[in-house]
């Protein structure tokens, strides 16, 4: 995996150089343990098999799906707006989620293949990652589709998704030039 230092992500949320930064912007002490979020660009990161195998155990197919597309190159988060992000707290892989073109409401994104593992569900990870991803697509669209399933829903509306069950999606968020719900 290759650390891509051009992407869209605030140096606040990631870190300088990937050396992540509390709320206020300061280093904290114990970096060791902050989530540092790293954009997939050539090869799935190290440390997939195992989540790979968790998120298979829980039951969790679209981690699956995620390695079947990435390995076929049908999605590759790589076309404009487009972007895959591994989180990783000393050096676990602890979660991933992407964000691509939404195929059926035109101009849209659509953030998928979110998986936190079950040691680092509660820590802020899954947040962090959404919240790069939606400042990510401010760029490139002003609404992001998510299907939710039904145990994230709370997660996904206290990001600022409202419900709108429709053309394969359940939540859309719509994007504005303000800063986003924390």
């Amino acid at each position: 995996m290759r650390f891509d230092p051009d992407d869209a992500y605030s140096e606040r949320e990631c870190g300088v150089n990937g050396i992540p930064l509390n709320r206020w912007g300061i280093k904290t002490r114990n970096n060791d343990r902050m989530p540092k979020l790293l954009r997939v660009i050539e090869e799935l990161p190290a440390g997939f098999d195992t989540l790979q195998a968790e998120a298979r155990a829980e039951g969790y197919w679209f981690v699956e799906r995620l390695a079947a597309d990435w390995m076929s190159g049908a999605i590759r988060f790589d076309r404009e707006g487009e972007a895959l992000l591994a989180a990783r707290v000393t050096d676990v892989l602890a979660g991933i989620g992407g964000l691509t073109i939404e195929p059926i409401v035109p101009g849209a994104l659509r953030m998928r293949r979110f998986y936190v593992r079950r040691a680092y569900r509660r820590s802020g990870i899954g947040r962090q990652l959404a919240t790069a991803l939606l400042e990510r697509a401010r760029n490139a669209a002003s609404l992001v589709t998510v299907n939710a399933a039904p145990a994230s829903t709370a997660f996904w509306e206290s990001l600022g998704f409202a419900p709108d069950a429709r053309d394969g999606h359940t939540h859309v968020h719509q994007l504005d030039q303000g800063l986003l719900q924390k």
